[in-house]
């Protein structure tokens, strides 16, 4: 289990606690992450604009993990999916696949397709394993109502191969599960947090994560699951910003990346695992954890 560690632009800028968390827990499991010199933007901002520079780009990164012989994993499920879609673009395209090379070969790089692009939930599920993630514990969170959210890129578009069924999504369930919290379903489990809007229309993309966080608030929930920094962005840091579109200073849902709760199950440290940078009010699942 030696991976190529992408971090991707959000998560290096905004979201440490989630770089931390990854950092702390999944070495305790036998993971090796490789920090690669050289990585750069995935290039999925650039689709819209210019196809070859968003391939290239993506490429690139794909192209530094193949000559370290290692798969990579990408913590960001919008890298993840940029990732992938170029992966299936040069492999299933000689003639883009040798154009690409031919810009990359300026570096001295290949892309070769021997790499491969791991989700992180597919690593905790598949390689680790919930029967050894729960041998890992030493505190339960039973008692504890999450609420799991993937994050569209995680699970779409089901024409590429994705980490869990683009209907029945699951695996972060089970895996919430695993630290013996309650990983409920519920309606609006698919619904997108609004991230992609934020720029062109922040008041529609506030009101769309707005109301997943009533609707959760309401059926009971002690707080989201994330696995996405675009998602948990929206869902934690601008909390506060959504409060005031919506009209609703009631509005108060903690919200986690798996990672960390994993590391408070397990007994580590708040500090290392980044808590102290999300911005919801997660002080009352903490002192909940605690008392556990």
């Amino acid at each position: 289990m030696k991976y190529a560690l992408y971090l991707g632009c959000t998560i290096q800028t905004e979201q440490y606690g989630f770089e931390m968390s990854a950092r702390e827990t999944l070495p305790r499991f036998g993971v090796e992450l490789v920090d690669v010199e050289g990585f750069s933007c995935c290039g999925y901002p650039l689709r819209s604009l210019n196809n070859f520079s968003w391939v290239y780009l993506t490429a690139r990164n794909l192209a530094l993990a193949d000559g370290l012989g290692l798969d990579l994993l990408p913590l960001c499920n919008g890298c993840h999916l940029s990732m992938s879609e170029v992966k299936h673009l040069l492999d299933s395209d000689p003639e883009l696949r040798k154009s690409v090379n031919g810009v990359l070969s300026v570096e001295g790089l290949e892309y070769t397709g021997e790499s491969g692009v791991r989700h992180l939930i597919e690593v905790l599920n598949n390689d680790i394993g919930v029967e050894k993630i729960r041998a890992s514990l030493t505190k339960t969170l039973k008692g504890l109502k999450l609420a799991s959210h993937y994050g569209c890129h995680a699970i779409r578009p089901s024409s590429i191969e994705r980490p869990d069924d683009a209907e029945g999504p699951h695996i972060l369930d089970d895996l919430t599960s695993a630290l013996g919290a309650d990983a409920v379903d519920y309606p609006e489990k698919l619904d997108c947090c609004g991230a992609s809007l934020v720029v062109s229309d922040p008041e529609t993309s506030f009101k769309l994560s707005g109301e997943k966080l009533k609707a959760l608030q309401n059926r009971g929930f002690d707080g989201m699951v994330t696995v996405c920094p675009f998602c948990h962005k929206m869902y934690d840091a601008k909390q506060g910003a959504i409060k005031t579109v919506l009209g609703d200073e009631d509005l108060d849902l903690p919200v986690f990346y798996y990672t960390q709760l994993l590391g408070l199950a397990m007994g580590l440290d708040e500090g290392k695992l980044g808590i102290n940078f999300n911005l919801s009010p997660v002080e009352d699942v903490l002192d909940k954890i605690e008392g556990m």
